[in-house]
């Protein structure tokens, strides 16, 4: 009956067709700590031996759920970009759909190269791929803004690779996400707040509810989280003229036109999601217990990151490269292209732990599914005339995750300080990647030709053809659909043991097969960890690892209306992006994507006294056959019309140029991480915990490909110059975090300030680059606990209102003040409020 009545409440509150995986078996830890070695962790570390922070033979951070909450973020990325100094987003990564979910960068890496798991168990992956982003670029990374900060309990972050443990992606890191598994009690936080000059007005609701499970320790606890975030004002400088001059002077409609045309530089998202969670447990006996947990998102985006254009006649009645695709019957004042995102996302996990002859079991499955419906609003397909519709339905893109695993683990005494810990395990895994058509209007050509009369418009534009789809949005055409999957097989072997009572050594191996070009890979690694004296420690390891290219990668295909940068010059073209299997991606010399494979040096010291805990960890990571987008080929300056001819005997016809994605470099990143901690407990002044994080890394471009035989003779750049810079120098090297939690019942404070090193925007020309210096970024909060039971708090992120350094040069619309990468943001302080009720 048991069983029955925790699959009936599983069933009830999912909503979901399938449940969940295992990668560790040891997630039931929670937040258990001893008095001498602090939190225990989970992650990085199977086996029946527990294992500490201070004990790990790998860099291992642990955020608390007060941590957590005082950021004053909003969601996961943020929080986490806010705590940990190796991670850090650009204010805007590029265009397409990375200008609303933005990329996040670990160790000058993308996301890509983290794996995210939640309760120890692998967390599916976006399927909005960045193919449009200049940072983190073609990659796509876990979301985890999908998961609700309200129903976690801790996060551990373990920077390290870990491929040989937990497989593909696992090479700069983990980030696994532990829900809450308090058993009872309830909590619900509202939190408003706003931009200090911007508006971008926050509303948001979080709660948590546990309840017990039957007399035997088990439990369920649901989590919800819902937010509406409202785009900022515009960051562009208004531009002088709107509508050409009337005898030398300034048309009568500049009075009440809008001069702001770059609408959606800044903030550009206007977001509401819905997550919701559970975590649940329910024993069956004394040695096996039935778990489960789920989430369950809603998003919807309206983002304003398309371009703008202000009056059919061209800025100040010049022509210019989007001004013959504005018709002055729809739009006689200009537009604000809208970027819509409608997303579903869900994960689900079913599993049971038993122990059999002293061996402990763990086998479970689990699906997670991201859906994505792509649409566009105020906006045409000029290419219809001036029947053109302005709302668009643009196509659908998925991604599946199924995975089943088993986990087996046992202690040996084999006379040692401490027992082996032997712990082996198999994976079966599917998934899949859609790439779904959009409807006819978004992507067709309607054939119109703009007439010449004597308006303004006419005498600039009349007798041209508009470019056909949607301006600034492209909809997937049935040419671009595609539907890719395939199967994997996993097997693993980790042994440890304390050699001696100072002395840990850890070795894993990991085998697995794809059923696709990804073929066969093998990882390893070692670690040991060397108590010199008490407290006092040296740690490190070697690890090889790899990360199997996404089906988004293989199999992702658009055609799409984009102004390139050639030079200083903003050109529109019209370009294809090609899936690699393709006949013309194949004639330009792509061939099928094979794994990245990885190399990992980490070496580290340790030394933990008393309230004080200082680590210091170097490391190296060298990634070999890296998968990145290749330049726009067939522009005039990259192979032009041969290029282009390649295209038309392979089937693509009217399009500028094309791109595919290749494994075209080698790269090195070396880098540092340190972290001190110490906690002051006074009588009478409370309790102060500093902290002080320090994050250095530089990546190194070791080796490009050559170009392939296919285009050895025309005059091709396949990885050029914008490119290779934009993956060593767009993202600050160095990042500095030093924090003071101050407690004193009934008040606490904390102070941050963050210090973001220079980055750089670079060109295809060297003079065109642009360098912005290094930020201080201060956030506050302070908090007063009215009851037991009743809390308040306000407090800033960014609380002196800070901007990047202003651009040397500035957009034709205004955009580009502040250039696009700053990890803090474009818009400024962000002020907020916030009331939490426990129960």
């Amino acid at each position: 009956m048991k069983i029955l009545k925790f699959v009936a409440l599983v069933a009830s509150v999912s909503f979901l067709p399938f449940a969940a995986h295992a990668e560790d078996a040891a997630a039931d830890a929670g937040a258990a700590a001893d008095a001498e070695g602090g939190a225990i962790i989970v992650t990085g570390a199977r086996g029946q031996v527990q294992r500490s922070v201070a004990d790990s033979p790998v860099p291992v951070d642990v955020i608390g759920p007060q941590e957590l909450k005082s950021t004053g973020r909003t969601g996961l990325k943020e929080i986490l970009g806010n705590i940990i100094p190796s991670l850090t987003m650009p204010a805007l990564g590029g265009g397409g759909t990375s200008a609303s979910v933005r990329p996040i960068s670990i160790r000058g890496l993308s996301g890509d190269y983290v794996l995210v798991l939640v309760n120890g168990k692998r967390r599916h992956t976006t399927s909005l791929i960045n193919n449009l982003s200049r940072i983190s670029g073609g990659s796509t990374p876990v979301d985890i803004d999908l998961i609700p900060t309200s129903g976690v309990g801790r996060i551990e972050v373990l920077r390290d690779g870990a491929a040989a443990q937990y497989g593909s992606d696992a090479i700069s890191g983990v980030i696994n996400v532990i829900l809450d598994d308090s058993a009872t009690g309830g909590d619900l936080s509202l939190t408003g707040g706003s931009l200090y000059s911007k508006g971008g007005e926050l509303a948001q609701v979080s709660a948590s509810y546990g309840t017990r499970l039957g007399d035997d320790g088990g439990f369920v606890r649901f989590a919800l989280e819902a937010k509406y975030h409202d785009r900022a004002k515009s960051s562009a400088e208004p531009i002088p003229y709107i509508y050409p001059l009337v005898n030398g002077q300034p048309d009568p409609r500049e009075a009440s036109a809008d001069h702001l045309i770059a609408g959606g530089y800044g903030r550009s998202n206007r977001d509401k999601i819905v997550n919701t969670s559970y975590n649940a447990e329910l024993p069956l006996g004394e040695d096996t217990t039935l778990y489960s947990f789920s989430t369950l998102s809603y998003r919807d985006i309206k983002d304003a990151r398309g371009a703008s254009v202000a009056a059919a006649t061209g800025f100040g009645g010049q022509a210019n490269t989007q001004g013959a695709s504005v018709l002055p019957q729809i739009y006689p004042g200009g537009f604000q292209a809208y970027r819509r995102i409608k997303e579903w996302d869900y994960q689900a996990a079913l599993g049971v732990r038993t122990a059999l002859a002293g061996w402990d079991f763990d086998l479970s499955t689990s699906y997670g599914k991201d859906n994505v419906e792509l649409g566009a609003e105020n906006t045409l397909n000029p290419s219809l005339g001036p029947t053109s519709p302005t709302d668009f339905f643009m196509g659908r893109q998925k991604q599946d995750l199924w995975v089943t695993n088993l986990d087996v683990s046992r202690a040996y005494d084999i006379g040692l300080a401490k027992p082996l810990n032997v712990a082996f395990g198999a994976e079966y895994r599917w998934e899949r990647f859609q790439n779904i058509a959009g409807e006819p209007d978004s992507y067709r050509d309607g054939g119109y030709v703009i007439p010449v009369d004597d308006t303004p418009f006419g005498q600039l534009y009349g007798g041209r053809s508009p470019s056909p789809g949607l301006v600034s949005f492209t909809g997937t055409s049935p040419a671009d659909e595609t539907s890719l999957s395939r199967n994997n097989l996993a097997a693993y072997l980790d042994l440890s043991t304390d050699v001696t009572p100072g002395w840990f050594v850890g070795v894993a191996g990991r085998f697995e097969h794809y059923s696709d070009s990804a073929g066969d890979t093998f990882s390893a690694k070692a670690s040991t960890r060397i108590e010199l004296a008490p407290g006092l420690a040296l740690r490190g390891g070697v690890n090889t690892g790899f990360r199997a290219p996404s089906l988004a990668q293989t199999g992702f295909s658009t055609t799409q209306n984009t102004v390139t940068v050639i030079g200083d010059e903003r050109v529109l073209t019209v370009s294809k992006f090609l899936p690699v299997n393709s006949a013309a991606a194949q004639a330009l010399g792509a061939s099928p994507l094979k794994p990245e494979k990885s190399l990992n040096f980490t070496a580290g010291v340790t030394y933990e006294s008393g309230p004080l805990r200082l680590t210091i960890d170097a490391y190296q990571i060298r990634i070999d056959d890296r998968i990145v987008k290749t330049e726009f080929l067939g522009t005039a300056s990259n192979g032009g019309a041969a290029i282009k001819s390649i295209l038309e005997a392979n089937g693509v016809d009217d399009v500028d140029s094309a791109q595919f994605f290749t494994n075209a470099i080698d790269t090195r990143t070396r880098g540092v991480d340190v972290v001190g901690e110490y906690t002051l407990d006074t009588s009478a002044a409370g309790t102060f915990r500093l902290s002080a994080a320090y994050s250095y890394n530089k990546t190194k471009i070791l080796h490009v490909i050559d170009n392939p035989p296919e285009l050895s003779d025309l005059n091709v750049t396949l990885f050029g110059r914008q490119a290779q810079r934009d993956l060593v120098a767009a993202t600050p090297r160095s990042k500095v975090v030093l924090t003071t939690n101050w407690s004193s019942s009934p008040v606490r404070a904390l102070v941050r300030a963050t210090r973001y090193g220079e980055y750089t925007e670079s060109s295809n020309v060297a003079a065109s680059d642009r360098t912005f210096g290094a930020r201080w970024i201060a956030d506050a909060e302070i908090g007063y606990q009215l009851t037991e039971a009743l809390d308040l708090s306000v407090g800033a992120n960014n609380l002196f209102d800070t901007y990047p350094e202003k651009n040397g040069a500035v957009a034709f619309d205004g955009s580009g003040l502040y250039g696009g990468f700053a990890p803090f943001g474009l818009s400024g302080g962000f002020y907020y409020a916030r009331v939490g009720l426990k129960f």
